[in-house]
């Protein structure tokens, strides 16, 4: 099971130290950056897949990380066999996740009061705890399964879901969202890493709605998201959000516009 490899040298380099005719099956977690625009909501496996046909790139940016990935997909299976396990999950939540993008939200709706939310309720997203997904590709190994699959809440699942999930588990009474027009963000400067879990990239959005179908038919389970927000644990904030004072003087002259 690798689920570190970002480039197809890292995956070379574990096939020359293995026998691949002799190390069993190989699990790759990729991840649903691989895709370019997918065709309709609900996309599955078979949705065409990012160019990767050039040089790979030596840094790991938000512009590279999905064509990276396709890359490792490829040399998994030149490898190791068209036999390979491609998981491609979504944002990975639950209790250690050092990017702690979900547990932002736990940690701000925790505490109540007035909610800064980004965008629209309705905009698509979709998470899996770490724990469920670890879970079942333990699964996967034992049923000698191949090919790719999907690691994602189904859909339809949105931010609003998210947030009031979230809310239901740890907001105090009294607790309220209020939702900001992005253009409204945009126009005083507030960029994507300030709001976690949100973006304005509209590749990130159109892989909001993955088919996790297959997956579920090989013994996926997903966790409710409220259950995985009463696990977090808290943690200092993150640099790049808002600041309590910040989000304030955000509201207010949301109000007042």
């Amino acid at each position: 099971m690798d689920v570190s490899a970002y480039s197809r040298a890292q995956i070379r380099q574990l096939a020359a130290a293995l026998d691949p005719g002799a190390a069993g099956r190989y699990l790759l977690v990729s991840s649903l950056a691989v895709y370019g625009t997918p065709t309709a909501p609900g996309f599955t496996e078979r949705s065409p897949l990012l160019p990767a046909d050039g040089p790979e790139a030596e840094a790991i940016t938000a512009a590279t990380y999905g064509v990276l990935k396709v890359q490792c997909e490829r040399e998994a299976r030149e490898s190791f066999g068209p036999d390979v396990l491609l998981v491609r999950p979504t944002y990975v939540i639950g209790p250690e996740d050092y990017t702690h993008r979900f547990d932002h939200w736990v940690q701000r709706l925790a505490r109540g009061g007035e909610v800064l939310a980004p965008g629209r309720p309705e905009t698509p997203i979709q998470v899996i705890d770490a724990r469920d997904l670890a879970d079942w590709m333990l699964g996967l190994l034992d049923q000698g399964a191949s090919g790719p699959f999907h690691a994602a809440t189904p859909p339809p699942f949105s931010m609003g879901d998210l947030l009031d999930a979230v809310a239901s588990a740890v907001a105090p009474p009294g607790t309220t969202l209020t939702w900001v027009d992005e253009d409204f963000l945009g126009a005083a400067g507030v960029q994507d890493q300030a709001l976690p879990l949100w973006s304005t990239n509209p590749l990130i959005r159109a892989t909001g709605t993955a088919d996790p179908s297959a997956a579920l038919a090989t013994g996926l389970k997903v966790r409710p998201v409220a259950d995985s927000a009463r696990d977090i644990r808290p943690f200092d904030p993150l640099p790049q959000t808002l600041t309590p004072d910040q989000e304030a003087e955000l509201l207010t002259a949301w109000h007042q516009r």
